[in-house]
């Protein structure tokens, strides 16, 4: 299918028009698919500006196959992209991986991972971190395409707006099945956190409600909604009830039979920023985060 460029625009804009009953994910997917041509050159932007006279044209799937490289010649990330759109890159970290570099400059992070995932299709693709996740936990994490969906996004986390939910694999069993721990943490220079009292100078509050999901005689499944996010402050929540995070033996931990914290982001929800319609990404526990 052919179509000729009339009016200044963008790429997903002409789809529309030339795919009116199409669903946009399945015009993303032409783009993502290498099916999309601008005056014989290949486009895989949505934001892509057109001009008056530019030749679009959608080639069949054979056809992108045939000019798309071999899988080869591209470097293969190891990245879990659970959604992506202009404004937003949700993916699922893996444990053991820092979401960003410290002042050691380590190379391999999630972040660097996702910047090299946006520039296999746009060379000055950029993200930048909305929030984290320590080294040892897994899960959901959002990255922004632009510093005003960054700051907007930060501005939720900041007002508590964003809902986060995590599940954690503890020692023993909490004596109530559901409740909420209401501490206050000190982080030094050093990265430590200890609780302190309320009226602490460097003191902030760290609220976390919880609820068992399944439980036996050794273990027990926790889900974790966080108000705050603290550094530390499940882990600490845990130890508090006397059940630590399995793995975590700074907080008390007797276990590790997994060579890991066994905590996990499970559930992250917030307003979009382009639309400000609610949104929730999830991502499921790995196969260890069993009772």
């Amino acid at each position: 299918m052919k179509h000729v460029a009339e009016h200044e625009t963008v790429l997903l804009t002409v789809l529309e028009a030339m795919y009116p009953v199409t669903s946009m994910s399945k015009l993303r997917k032409m783009l993502t698919q290498g099916r999309v041509e601008v005056n014989q050159e290949v486009q895989h932007r949505a934001k892509h500006e057109i001009h008056p006279g530019d030749i679009i044209v959608i080639l069949d799937h054979q056809k992108a196959i045939e000019q798309t490289p071999p899988p080869e010649s591209k470097k293969k990330i190891d990245l879990d992209v659970l959604f992506e759109d202009d404004f937003l890159l949700v993916v699922n970290k893996a444990a053991h991986l820092l979401s960003i570099a410290t002042d050691k400059l380590e190379m391999d992070t999630l972040h660097s991972r996702c910047v090299d995932y946006l520039r296999q299709h746009d060379a000055d693709a950029w993200c930048f971190i909305v929030h984290r996740l320590d080294r040892e936990t897994s899960g959901v994490m959002v990255f922004a395409k632009s510093k005003h969906t960054k700051n907007h996004l930060q501005e939720q986390f900041s007002e508590r707006e964003v809902h986060r939910q995590y599940l954690a694999l503890v020692e023993g069993t909490p004596q109530q099945q559901h409740g909420s721990i209401n501490t206050w943490l000190m982080e030094d220079k050093f990265l430590n956190v200890k609780a302190v009292n309320s009226k602490h100078p460097k003191g902030k509050e760290a609220i976390s409600h919880y609820r068992v999901i399944e439980a036996n005689e050794v273990l027990a499944l926790v889900e974790v909604e966080i108000e705050t996010g603290r550094r530390h402050q499940i882990r600490m929540a845990m130890q508090y009830l006397g059940t630590p995070v399995v793995g975590d033996e700074l907080h008390g931990a007797e276990t590790n039979p997994h060579g890991r914290l066994m905590l996990h982001a499970h559930a992250l929800e917030f307003l979009h920023p382009e639309h400000d319609d609610p949104v929730r990404f999830e991502a499921a526990p790995p196969r260890s985060f069993k009772v």
